[in-house]
C-alpha cells in the first residue's frame, strides 16, 4: 500500500546547527506514527517541514504524494496541525477562532468540538484569557475541525488534565478508525505506547530506533521488574544472589528485582518467603516499558 507520508534523507539546518541529519521513514494510511526524543532531537523541525512551514536543506518530503512547500495549496485542506509553539492572537475569541479556521477550510463551524473539549462556556473568552490546557484543547479542535486526511500533533497533551487527556486519546482513536493518518510527537512514553502503531526514537537529529512499541521493548535489555512487599521484609538482604536477577534494590517497603528470566526468579523469591515463614502482602510483575527502552537508548547513544 502506498505510503501517505514519505521522508527520504531529510535534512534540516539552522545556520551551523544540523538539527536533522538525513533521516528516512514512511507512514502507511491510517497509521499512528510516534516521534519520540528529548528536547532538541528534531521532532518539531520534522513536523514543521511536513506542514510546509520550513524548507528542508536536503532530501525530500512527500505528504499524500505532494511536496508540502511547492504544493501547499493542494495540501491545506487535507492537513490538520497542532504544533506545540503555535498560538492565536491574544484578542481572538474562541468563537471567532472556530469560525475563522472553518471558513478557511470551507466547512461549517464545529461547535460540537468545543462542547466535547469543555470549551463551550469559553466561547466568548479571548485566547489570552484561557489557561494553557484550554489553549491546547482549542488548538486541537481547530486542527481536526475539517476532518483532515493527515493530522500532525506536537505534544498534544501538554498542559492537559487527566480528563482532557482521555478525551484527546479517544478522539485520536476515532480519527484513526475512519482512516486518518497521524504523526504524534511526544515526550510522554506512556501516551506513545498506548496510541502509536509504530514509533521512531530520535537522538541529536538521527533516528536511532524504529518499530512497534512491543518490538522496541523486546530488543532492549528486556529486564522484567518484580516488586515484592512482605510482612517482615525478609527479602531486604540485597547481598543475596537470586536466579535471573541482574539488579536487586530496596525501596521503601518494597524489594525490587530486575530479572532476565522471570520464572526461576519468582519461584526462588516465593520459596524463600515461605522458608522464612514470612507473609506476602503485594507482588507486582511489570514488563519493560517503552519509557525504559527510551531511557536505555538515549542514555547509551542509541542502537540502530
Amino acid at each position: 500500500m502506498k505510503s501517505v507520508i514519505k521522508v527520504s534523507d531529510f535534512q534540516k539546518n539552522y545556520g551551523q546547527l544540523r538539527a536533522v541529519k538525513g533521516i528516512s521513514f514512511e507512514v502507511a494510511p491510517g497509521e499512528i506514527f510516534g516521534l519520540l526524543g528529548p528536547n532538541g532531537a528534531g521532532k518539531t523541525s520534522i513536523l514543521e517541514c511536513l506542514e510546509g512551514l520550513r524548507i528542508p536543506n536536503g532530501g525530500s518530503i512527500e505528504v499524500l504524494g505532494l511536496n508540502p512547500v511547492g504544493q501547499a495549496e493542494q495540501l491545506y485542506n487535507q492537513l490538520g496541525v497542532q504544533l506545540q509553539s503555535a498560538g492565536l492572537p491574544d484578542s481572538m475569541q474562541v468563537d471567532e477562532a472556530m469560525k475563522f479556521f472553518c471558513a478557511y477550510h470551507r466547512v461549517a463551524p464545529r461547535y460540537d468540538l468545543l462542547d466535547r473539549l469543555g470549551l463551550t462556556a469559553k466561547r466568548k473568552d479571548q485566547y489570552f484569557q484561557l489557561s494553557l490546557g484550554q489553549q491546547r484543547r482549542l488548538l486541537l479542535a481547530l486542527a481536526v475541525a475539517h476532518n483532515p486526511a493527515v493530522l500532525l500533533l506536537d505534544e498534544p497533551t501538554a498542559g492537559l488534565d487527566v480528563a482532557a487527556r482521555v478525551e484527546l486519546h479517544q478522539m485520536v482513536r476515532e480519527m484513526q478508525a475512519v482512516g486518518t493518518t497521524i504523526i504524534l510527537a511526544t515526550h510522554d512514553m506512556a501516551e506513545a505506547e498506548e496510541l502509536a502503531d509504530r514509533v521512531a526514537i530520535l537522538l541529536e537529529g538521527e533516528i536511532v530506533a524504529t518499530g512497534t512499541p512491543l518490538e522496541l521493548t523486546a530488543t532492549g535489555a528486556g529486564l522484567t521488574k518484580v516488586s515484592v512487599r512482605t510482612e517482615t521484609a525478609c527479602l531486604s538482604d540485597t547481598g543475596r544472589t537470586w536466579p535471573g536477577v541482574k539488579q536487586h534494590i530496596s525501596k521503601g517497603e518494597y524489594n525490587i528485582f530486575y530479572s532476565s528470566d522471570i520464572a526461576p526468579t519468582l519461584s526462588a523469591v516465593i520459596g524463600y518467603i515461605d522458608a522464612q515463614q514470612d507473609s506476602l502482602i503485594d507482588l507486582r510483575v511489570e514488563r519493560p516499558s517503552l519509557e525504559d527502552r527510551f531511557l536505555e537508548i538515549t542514555n547509551t547513544g542509541g542502537s540502530k
